[in-house]
This record gives structure tokens, sequence and C-alpha cells, in this order.
């Protein structure tokens, strides 16, 4: 063979000549469109963010900033109805993850059961999910009216009545009244990729199980929790990064109220800056949100990580 042959580009089963260079780099040709796109429209805003976090910008003139360093960050730390912000988020979140994956695995685990009508359940428990949030807002608020809401003529029904039937209007009873309609739109969701992780569990495990004497509760625990383990972390970190992002569906049925009991990061930050015209304090409050979703993702990530090397023990 000579050089000349040995340097020639391969060819391929049609004869043409396939270029070694061009290969290497089609990777990236396929990304470049996903990167730029990241770039433009996550990259450069999260990038300005961070700095008219450090400085003293007003809605009402945003060309005119003033560099105040770490103030904003200070200012809202050391202020008490922030703190209670804080708290209220995580109680906000917790109590969402725990209850749209809980709700959506006890769902799933009827689902998947053979009954009668099975095809037109799944269907349905898909509703919720598909309305758009402001929608679920506007019927849960009419649902919650104290004059003619049908949730306060149960409840007076059954001699558990909200004085006054203002549940919204009462700093007790607004949080649980989000905290169930959130729920409610978020189930679904949870209970239909758990419903499909529950058809990849193996049924010769479950039968093996089940021969040498297993409960139903000893199979779950050490055949079906062991395959969709990994589904329900993803469905958590996802459910949890939602919630701190939600925000139509508390503006719209309380706009944080009464007296802040329902305000959460995204709400605290909307006020910050369209209310008090504070883009630079807005922004603050928006960085303590993204660390808190980092905080989150890198913490799912080392229970994983922990998680995938106990199972190769």
């Amino acid at each position: 063979m000579t050089v000349l042959e040995q340097t020639r580009a391969p060819r391929t089963e049609t004869g043409r000549r396939r270029s070694p260079l061009g290969s290497r780099w089609t990777p990236y040709l396929f990304l470049a469109p996903a990167a730029i796109f990241i770039v433009l429209f996550q990259g450069v805003p999260l990038a300005q963010e961070i700095f008219l976090s450090f400085t003293r910008t007003s809605l009402l003139n945003p060309t005119n900033s003033t560099w105040v360093g770490l103030e904003n960050y200070a200012h809202i730390f050391a202020d008490e109805d922030f703190h209670r912000t804080l708290r209220t988020t995580f109680v906000y979140v917790v109590a969402c993850v725990v209850g749209s994956v809980g709700a959506g695995l006890l769902v799933a685990l009827l689902l998947n059961r053979s009954f009668r009508g099975r095809g037109v359940v799944r269907a349905l428990v898909t509703v919720p999910w598909a309305a758009p949030g402001i929608a679920v807002a506007l019927i849960a608020t009419w649902m919650l009216n104290p004059q003619y809401g049908i949730v306060n003529r149960f409840l007076d029904a059954v001699g558990l009545g909200v004085p006054g039937g203002a549940i919204l209007d009462s700093s007790t009873y607004a949080l649980p009244a989000i905290l169930l309609t959130t729920i409610w739109q978020l189930f679904p969701l949870t209970s239909v990729v758990l419903l499909s992780a529950l058809q990849a569990v193996p049924r010769d495990l479950t039968e093996a199980a089940t021969m040498d004497g297993a409960g139903r509760w000893w199979t779950f625990r050490a055949v079906t929790w062991q395959v969709i383990k990994p589904t329900v972390g993803l469905l958590a970190l996802l459910m949890t990064i939602w919630s701190i992002r939600r925000f139509e569906l508390i503006w719209l049925m309380t706009k944080g109220g009464p007296v802040g009991s329902t305000e959460t990061l995204v709400i605290d930050l909307y006020a910050q800056a369209f209310d008090s015209k504070q883009l630079g304090t807005a922004a603050a409050i928006g960085m303590v949100g993204v660390v808190i979703s980092l905080i989150v993702i890198a913490g799912s990530r080392l229970v994983t990580r922990a998680a995938e090397k106990e199972g190769l023990r």
C-alpha cells in the first residue's frame, strides 16, 4: 500500500469518502442549537439577574443603577418578613412533594390492578394535570367562596365550617387550601409516571416473593420499591423545583396573603419588583431561590450516587 493510499479518507459502503473531521464534529453540531438556546435565553438572563442583585435599581428608572454590593442580600436576610417567606416556602415545597408523590403512588398502585373501566379511570385521572394553572386557581377560588362555595357548604354540613366561610382570608386555613389545590393538580403526573414504573416491575419477582410467603407489604418493599425508587427520586426532584417556582396558582388565589401567610419566594420576588419597584431586591430574592434549587439538585445527585454505590455492593 502506497503512502497516498494510507492517507486517503475511508470510504463508506456507497463509495463516498467519509471525512474524519466531519464525523468528529458531528455530535457538537447537533448540540449547538440547544446550547445556543440555553446560553441566550437562560445564561444571559441569569447573568443579568446576578449583576442586578448587586445594584440598587428602580423599575421606574432601570437604566440608572447604583452598585451596592451585598447590601440587597443583607437587607433581605435581616428582614423578618423574608424569614417568614422562607419558612412558608419550605412548608409549601415539602407538603407539595410529599403529597403529590404520595398520592400519585397510591393512585398508581390502584390503577395497576385489573378492573372494569380501568382505561376510563386512567384518562380521567389526567384531567387536573391537563387543566391550565389559571383555570385550576379560578375553579378552586369559586369552590372556596364563602357565600356559594361547595367546600364551605360541605364543611358546614359535617360541622367543620370555618367562621364566616372565609377560608382564603384566614391566615390559618389559606395555606392548607392552596396546598390541597396544588397537590390535586400535580398528583396526576406523578401517578402516570409511577404507573409506567410499576408496569416495568418483573412479574416473576413478585410471584416468587408471593410463593415464598411474603405478604403484599413485604413484596412491595423488597421488590416493587427497589424498582420504582429511582423514578420516585426523580419525581421528588422535579416536584421540588416546580413547587419553588409556582406562582400563578398562589397569586390568583391569595396574592400571598392574608398577612403574608401564603407568600413564597416567587410571590415575594414579584411584589418587590412590581409593587415596591425594587428590581435589585427582587433579583437578590431570585438568586436565593436559584441557590436553593442548586442545593436541592446537588443533594439529589449525592443521594442517587450513594444509592447506586450501595446497590453495587
